[in-house]
């Protein structure tokens, strides 16, 4: 199968989160059948409302794979729609979150740079409104991928996806996000550290679990 982008989504509707930080949010993303501009402050037509959490440049845009979609479909024993858990790009053919950091995909008229896993929040866990989603998501290790934008264009549904180059420190999304999920490994602990790619506000994070 052909990596390839099977939805393009962008906000539906910016709609309350009680309880939230900003009381509000962008997280209901609907697909789109037209082509989007995309530069580094995301994709035309779409919007990030809290901007100190989600709005940072190596938060551009974010993909979600189907494969982990029809996992979660079978879990929770219902159908989820692209974007459904609020990312941009819906793929296939692709192993999303074993995507090395730093790692660049041309898809369409972009050039992306994979920069880390998506770390569930209490926004996510209203909007899914599933009893302990966020502690559900988080153990499953299926966290989806962040990047930032190098080359700015366009991305339409059904554009393939292709690998143009990958780091050879060899650190994962999976690596970081089970770092922050719990896992005290000392070797992937300094590999992700010592990870040229990985940008300066989760290597703080990850430092942060250091003894």
């Amino acid at each position: 199968m052909k990596a390839q982008i099977i939805s393009l989504n962008v906000v539906n509707a910016v709609i309350p989160d009680v309880g939230g930080s900003v009381g509000i949010t962008a997280i209901d993303k609907r697909a789109v059948s037209d082509a989007r501009e995309v530069t580094t402050a995301g994709i035309a037509g779409d919007q990030r409302s809290d901007i100190p959490n989600h709005g940072m440049p190596e938060q551009a845009v974010y993909a979600y794979a189907r494969e982990d979609y029809e996992w979660w479909e079978a879990e929770l024993g219902m159908p989820l729609s692209a974007g459904k858990f609020g990312e941009n790009l819906t793929t296939v053919g692709i192993d999303v979150t074993n995507a090395v950091i730093g790692q660049t995909w041309r898809i369409g008229g972009t050039l992306l740079q994979v920069t880390g896993p998506r770390i569930p929040c209490g926004t996510f866990g209203r909007w899914m409104n599933i009893d302990k989603w966020v502690k559900r998501f988080m153990a499953e290790g299926m966290p989806g991928t962040y990047f930032q934008v190098l080359e700015s264009g366009k991305i339409a549904t059904g554009d393939e996806i292709e690998i143009i180059a990958t780091p050879d420190h060899g650190v994962t999304v999976s690596d970081v996000y089970q770092l922050v999920a719990g896992d005290r490994d000392a070797d992937r602990l300094q590999r992700v550290l010592n990870c040229p790619d990985l940008p300066e506000e989760m290597h703080t994070r990850v430092s942060g679990y250091v003894k």
